[in-house]
């Protein structure tokens, strides 16, 4: 249905406000609302320590996994494999409603790292691929790197559930926003010195998300804001000069 002429134009715009945001967010090579799942996981994470949250967590991360699918413009061929697998982890998230958190909590952990460790590979090789560096592509620079911290998180978590001790040592096991606490000061090498692995594999482990970060900012989040043009403004044409 056409627009009423007679409708002042801000009405309009309210109307259209919420519709032009869904598209904005949804469509190809749009990656802010995977940036959106991934803080909202992990505030999920951070926040809710039942055992039913493992089972919300990874049904959000399944979701972020199909948003970076689309917004990455992924091959059909990897889309259906990706489907499958996002299938069978679904099912694997309702079953661990079921069973004690002893039994799958390993497991689980797993799962959810090996989900954001292949996430960060898609964005990055379509971000590589774009022919321009503009907003989408610094969020989704984001969006990986956020990726790779939340990855690691999850594999700290299923060494602290299948290793003989405790992951820390004299910390104890510790829940899972730990985890997530010394995985981020660990990408970011702040180390703040409190959380320490007691042992291997989790030393290396570390000393390889200390690595991965820093490599990801110096190489791809640093050359995509230093490329970055934004768009130009709505009232003036890309070649018009300017006034001054």
């Amino acid at each position: 249905m056409a627009d009423d002429p007679d409708i002042p134009v801000q009405e309009r715009r309210r109307r259209h406000g919420p519709r032009r945001l869904l598209r904005a967010l949804s469509s190809p090579d749009s990656y802010g609302l995977v940036l959106l799942l991934i803080l909202v996981t992990y505030a999920l994470s951070a926040s809710i320590t039942a055992a039913w949250a493992v089972s919300l967590v990874l049904f959000v991360q399944i979701a972020t996994i199909w948003v970076t699918l689309q917004a990455s413009q992924a091959h059909r061929h990897l889309r259906r494999v990706t489907g499958a697998i996002l299938v069978v982890t679904a099912i694997a998230a309702i079953l661990n409603l079921f069973i004690s958190r002893e039994t799958t909590g390993g497991v689980m952990a797993v799962i959810s790292g090996l989900l954001y460790a292949v996430a960060p590979v898609i964005i990055v090789r379509r971000l590589v691929l774009r022919r321009t560096v503009d907003t989408q592509t610094v969020l989704g620079a984001i969006a990986a790197y956020l990726m790779v911290g939340m990855g690691f998180a999850f594999a700290y978590r299923a060494l602290g559930a299948w290793q003989a001790g405790p992951f820390f040592g004299s910390q104890g096991e510790g829940p899972f926003p730990q985890y997530l606490f010394f995985s981020f000061t660990t990408l970011t090498t702040t180390g703040y010195g409190n959380l320490v692995p007691d042992a291997n594999p989790g030393q290396t482990l570390a000393v390889l998300e200390m690595l991965i970060g820093q490599l990801f900012l110096v190489t791809a989040v640093a050359r995509v804001v230093s490329a970055w043009q934004p768009a130009p403004g709505r009232g003036r044409s890309p070649t018009e000069p300017d006034s001054n």
